[in-house]
């Protein structure tokens, strides 16, 4: 199985990423500091939306399996830049947070660890460049 996008220079900094079979499109520019427009996220900002999509997705699946639907769940994800070049994410930490009523704090560690070490292969791919940390969060 392969994936496929393509990315092509509109005008300055700005490109428009072409995803799917052209179904989605993104635009991705730089800051106007390095001749951007700021019309859309940095390609590294984008790669953490991939490690969150990816993980929260497995996460609300395996739960849904366990049957547990919290009332709220949400995936933060942040990541430290190194300070010479290429600057790469040293460090990302992924907040897990949920609330809802009788969560069980190890039924939300196995979905967890089942999506950080078995199923979300953007995890996997950043696991070989980063340190990846995470945390489970339980608001009330």
């Amino acid at each position: 199985m392969k994936e496929k996008v393509e990315v092509t220079w509109k005008d300055e900094m700005a490109f428009e990423a072409s995803l799917h079979d052209n179904t989605h499109k993104i635009i991705i520019d730089a800051v106007p500091a390095v001749g951007g427009r700021n019309l859309g996220p940095r390609p590294k900002t984008l790669l953490l939306v991939s490690l969150g999509g990816c993980t929260a997705m497995d996460v609300i699946s395996i739960l849904k399996k366990m049957r547990i639907t919290p009332d709220y769940f949400n995936v933060e994800v942040e990541g430290e830049l190194t300070e010479e070049h290429p600057k790469y994410f040293h460090t990302i930490t992924v907040n897990y947070i949920f609330r809802g009523k009788d969560l069980q704090m190890d039924k939300l560690e196995k979905a967890v660890n089942l999506s950080q070490e078995r199923y979300c292969g953007v995890s996997e791919m950043l696991r070989k460049s980063s340190k990846l940390i995470h945390h489970i969060i339980i608001e009330e």
